[in-house]
């Protein structure tokens, strides 16, 4: 029998996350007790040739683990994420696009776990001009297992394997996805082991890390003026100034700090909050106390993207400090991001602070 979320032993060399998605309903229901295993039918829909697996509750789509346009985005991705209401809080494009989203940073697709340099190669950008870049990495599923349905929670896992830009295979992974609904709350837990293969796995410091989500238009924040950003190669990309109209998205940060201001930043967790249409949603990602460089800095930027990078220190801190982490031969690194989507009212920070002393105590 396996064993719940509750029940998980602690693994040694453990980096922990976790993603709070709040969206509709009561504001009482956003309580640590929701994650008990209670609540509606968690089923799987499995497409075995295509990898694919589309997790529903009580029969609506809550999101889907797969690889859509394998050809340019190079990783297993959560796409959509949907609200307890069917409301999608990830951005349609490159899958789907609607009208007046951003068609910038395609590589920047649902909810995923990569890094800008691994032993050389990039994992985060890998795609993002429609095709493999020549020093690319490729994050590539293998399997899905141990599907496991129940009422308000099910969990199944997943094998892939990264491979550099010449195809070498230098990290295993495995990861186990629980998936929990209790009233208009929903949960994804995200346990992963990353494996060193032959020889030492190197994760260079760069500001492109590592656990990121790219949000739907209205929950970004509003823009301002154009912006042109670089990536790890010095590579432009301009983020044009839209129209606002119906754009409501805000950071703000446990150490007090909002806005675009949050970017570079330190601490333990995020909020993202905003609406789309009558729909209030907050976006909380909160850091573990028993991770790399807690608490974290934030990789999380107005135009969507929305990331938790434990990795990187020299771009946030101009400089003044810098992170080098490694993974020896044989060795692993254990990382483990929770994401919780509600339907309603925007959460406080003391409802915040308890999902985030309940994750810290867990784990």
């Amino acid at each position: 029998m396996k064993p719940s979320i509750r029940q998980l032993n602690v693994f040694s060399g453990l980096l922990s996350g976790c993603i709070f998605l709040a969206a509709c309903g009561d504001a009482s229901n956003s309580s640590a007790e929701n994650t008990k295993a209670e609540g509606p039918k968690i089923s799987f829909v499995k497409d075995e040739a295509n990898l694919k697996v589309d997790v529903m509750v009580d029969g609506k789509l809550f999101t889907s683990y797969w690889q859509p346009l394998a050809d340019s985005i190079f990783k297993p991705v959560l796409y959509p994420i949907n609200t307890a209401a069917g409301t999608a809080i990830t951005r349609g494009y490159p899958v789907h696009s609607r009208e007046g989203e951003r068609h910038d940073h395609r590589h920047q697709t649902g909810n995923w776990l990569t890094y800008g340099d691994v032993n050389g190669s990039d994992f985060w950008g890998n795609g993002s001009n429609g095709k493999r870049s020549s020093n690319g990495g490729e994050i590539k599923p293998l399997s899905i297992t141990d599907l496991t349905e129940g009422n308000g929670e099910g969990h199944m896992t997943t094998t892939s394997v990264w491979l550099d830009s010449t195809g070498k295979e230098v990290l295993d992974e495995k990861t186990v996805f629980y998936f929990i609904a209790k009233d208009s709350i929903r949960i994804i837990d995200r346990v992963a082991t990353l494996t060193a293969k032959d020889g030492p796995v190197s994760f260079k410091d760069t500001k492109e890390g590592s656990f990121g989500i790219r949000v739907a238009r209205q929950l970004e924040l509003p823009s301002k003026e154009e912006v042109t950003l670089t990536d790890a190669q010095g590579n432009p990309t301009v983020v044009k100034a839209m129209n606002n109209e119906g754009v409501s998205g805000n950071y703000r940060s446990s150490e007090g700090v909002q806005g675009d201001s949050v970017w570079g930043t330190r601490a333990k967790w995020m909020d993202l909050y905003g609406n789309i249409g009558a729909e209030n949603i907050s976006v909380v990602i909160c850091d573990h106390p028993k991770n790399l460089s807690y608490p974290t800095y934030w990789h999380a930027r107005g135009y969507g993207l929305f990331s938790a990078n434990p990795f990187g220190a020299k771009d946030f801190t101009k400089g003044k400090e810098e992170l080098n982490f490694s993974i020896p031969a044989g060795g692993s690194l254990t990382l483990r991001y929770r994401i919780v989507i509600s339907s309603g009212a925007h959460l406080t920070d003391a409802q915040i602070n308890e999902y985030q002393n309940d994750f810290a105590a867990k784990y």
